[in-house]
């Protein structure tokens, strides 16, 4: 099966039921589908092939229509970030080598000379009413691809200085979907508000799981940030996903508003960074009635494991129990389990580990390992489980964090930098709970000017909050940076001054 065939469900079962909003579309399930496969008839008509990539940047109801015809025309989707900037957007668009790209500028960013080029959604959008002459058939049966054909590329950051990206198949995505949906419980008579984009999979998988349970999903787009709360009003939203950041700034606009009573949220979900019981109690402050799940996972698994509602309150400090159908274990160097309370790398076992890295044989064969039963991840996190499996974090094991939500890297930070004219070397320092994200570099240019060139470069959430500048990196004897001394410089920088808190 493919994914699509989440969709012929919820159609054939309650076809007249909303099931997409943004702020200009009202569809049905009955409506959505039938735009998916007119949609997918247009790919077809365009000349794309079974296994044509398509890169889409933007969101709301058309990118749900486009998600569900790339099922249907048997293509893998990319959703790229539309903070992406052309540095980053260049690497990753040779990377995917797209057949058709849109919500992407080609006066910002040279697209490549295969791609159709279509820069707005709403060039696609005029056609999914239009008839259609050879439509795709939505029979999960044809055999075009089939269930371990690759669904999505989700580009996630890596240790090395450009994203990667998650090959997807439509089996590991439908698993991962139908588990977290068991755990968490989504209702048909939800409304799934989501201000998190589709280019991360913590928002793509909520379009995903509200069309599993027969749910409403509601889009918040890029700029209406300053609506959320009151979107959660108008709409009666019942789950909201939230990051930390986005959790902030609720906060915020709630302490200014008078909130009607009751709230219909029932549960607010975390993901992407952990949230601090500070917000945790806050958002059950604000909202009364409203539980708090915290949940913990990677693009390469989707999802490794979720705490019970409120479990935060109970178990401080865990990320919960592996998913239904997985195993999450706790390593040593040699790969041997090791008892409760003993600190090793994580390891996901399960249909919900993904098929590796696009084009990248080497880093997929360090990560991704075969099993009897299937795939097994390394993570690269550190943890521990204790003695009734929940898990509990102790950082990452390289140079990859999670910065704002959003999963970055030191070296992809760094090449930026080094993209920059003035700037001889660079090297990045991953934030803790006293210093932000730092960059030091090698540079006659001004601090400040450095941070407007990155801003330029990279994603807010990637953009570092410090600079510091130096006539030349400190080096071991072996002619490497030398990590320890560039952590001692950054630290003894001066703190930068705080900026407000911005929904992304």
């Amino acid at each position: 099966m493919r994914i699509h065939t989440l969709l012929d469900t919820a159609a054939r079962r309650h076809p007249q039921r909303t099931a997409v909003v943004d702020r200009s579309h009202r569809w049905s399930y009955q409506e959505l589908r039938q735009r998916s496969v007119n949609l997918a008839g247009r790919f077809r008509a365009l000349g794309l092939l079974p296994g044509d990539r398509i890169a889409v940047r933007s969101g709301g109801a058309g990118f749900a229509a486009i998600l569900f015809a790339a099922s249907y025309a048997d293509l893998t989707l990319a959703p790229l970030s539309a903070t992406m900037r052309p540095f980053q957007l260049r690497a990753v668009l040779a990377d995917i080598e797209p057949a058709l790209v849109v919500g992407i500028d080609p006066a910002a960013v040279e697209v490549p000379a295969r791609a159709w080029s279509s820069t707005q959604f709403g060039e696609i959008l005029e056609t999914l009413d239009a008839p259609v002459g050879d439509a795709v058939q939505p029979d999960a049966s044809r055999a075009d691809g089939g269930p371990e054909a690759p669904a999505l590329l989700m580009y996630t950051s890596g240790s090395s200085a450009r994203p990667k990206g998650v090959v997807c198949p439509h089996d590991s995505v439908l698993f991962a979907t139908r588990a977290i949906g068991q755990v968490l419980g989504y209702r048909p008579d939800d409304v799934v508000l989501s201000c998190v984009p589709p280019s991360f999979d913590y928002g793509l998988y909520q379009l995903l799981l509200a069309t599993a349970a027969g749910s409403r999903w509601e889009a918040l787009e890029a700029g209406e940030g300053i609506a959320l709360l009151e979107r959660i009003t108008s709409a009666g939203a019942t789950v909201v996903p939230v990051v930390p950041e986005i959790a902030t700034a609720l906060l915020r606009l709630a302490a200014r508003t008078a909130l009607p009573v009751p709230q219909p949220v029932r549960m607010f979900t975390n993901t992407g960074a952990r949230m601090s019981p500070r917000l945790a109690d806050g958002l059950r402050d604000a909202f009364p009635g409203a539980a708090v799940v915290q949940m913990y996972g990677l693009t390469e698994c989707k999802r490794a494991t979720i705490l019970e509602p409120d479990g935060d309150l109970a178990r401080p400090g865990s990320v919960g129990r592996a998913i239904p159908g997985t195993v999450v274990r706790v390593v040593d160097r040699q790969g041997r389990p090791l008892p409760a309370g003993d600190v090793g790398e994580v390891v996901v076992e399960g249909a919900n580990v993904m098929a590796g890295y696009w084009r990248d044989r080497q880093l997929s064969a360090a990560t991704f390992r075969a099993t009897a039963a299937g795939r097994r991840l390394h993570t690269g996190d550190r943890g521990h489980l204790d003695v009734d499996g929940h898990l509990y974090l102790h950082g990452r094991g390289d140079d990859v964090f999670k910065h704002r939500g959003v999963r970055s890297s030191t070296a992809e930070i760094e090449a930026a930098a080094m993209d920059i004219d003035g700037v001889d070397g660079a090297a990045a320092v991953a934030p803790d709970e006293a210093n932000p994200l730092t960059v030091v570099v090698a540079t006659v240019l001004r601090e400040n000017d450095v941070l407007a060139e990155l801003a330029r470069r990279l994603e807010p959430a990637k953009t570092p909050e410090r600079c510091v500048a130096v006539h030349a990196l400190p080096l071991t004897p072996h002619g490497k940076v030398d990590r320890q001394q560039i952590r001692a410089i950054a630290r003894s920088h001066p703190p930068p001054t705080p900026v407000q808190v911005r929904i992304p």
